[in-house]
């Protein structure tokens, strides 16, 4: 169910509850609250993720890293040498400095979209786990309706956010 279907419905439970008499629907219907960011980032899968991550690109980065330090230094050579070297010389440097330049920008934008490529398709996946155990534990717990974003505030009685992270500890324990 996407967002434009659930808020309709959000509406029409609670108009059904004024209308019932507030203080007799209360008590029949369960409605329970979790932050989601406070879920994400409690999530061991979520660190599991990261640690992934930056292993799978850290040789890159290091790569990426020295290819900025050799710029560098062909740029401060050409600063301080400059005035000194023939035409011929300065003007063969200059072109690999462009050229390096050019390549390392290139490189730093496929690196980027790698990484977030990645780091999309992983945290996805622990969205989708999320969502399971916050089904799961309103399940458990008898809850009629779960909300999560846009919340401005919820008391602790309805809200299951640590439930969700512990059930997602135990999937992430028990899996393991």
């Amino acid at each position: 169910m996407n967002a434009k279907c659930r808020f309709p419905t959000i509406l029409a439970l609670f108009a059904a509850v004024a209308v019932s008499g507030a203080a007799a629907a209360a008590d029949e219907v369960k409605i329970g609250v979790v932050n989601a960011v406070k879920v994400l980032e409690a999530a061991p899968q979520a660190d599991e993720a990261r640690k992934l991550l930056e292993k799978e690109f850290s040789g890159r980065d290091r790569d990426l890293v020295a290819a900025q330090k050799s710029l560098k230094t062909l740029e401060d050579k050409i600063t301080k040498d400059g005035a000194v070297m023939s035409e011929s010389e300065r003007s063969k440097l200059e072109r690999d400095i462009i050229e390096k330049r050019r390549d390392l920008k290139r490189d730093q934008d496929e690196f980027r979209e790698d990484v977030n490529f990645r780091r999309n398709e992983e945290f996805g996946k622990i969205q989708r786990e999320i969502v399971k155990s916050i089904q799961a534990v309103a399940a458990e717990q008898k809850f009629d309706i779960v909300l999560g974003d846009g919340v401005i505030f919820a008391s602790k009685r309805v809200d299951i956010t640590e439930s969700v992270i512990a059930n997602l500890k135990q999937q992430y324990g028990g899996g393991k």
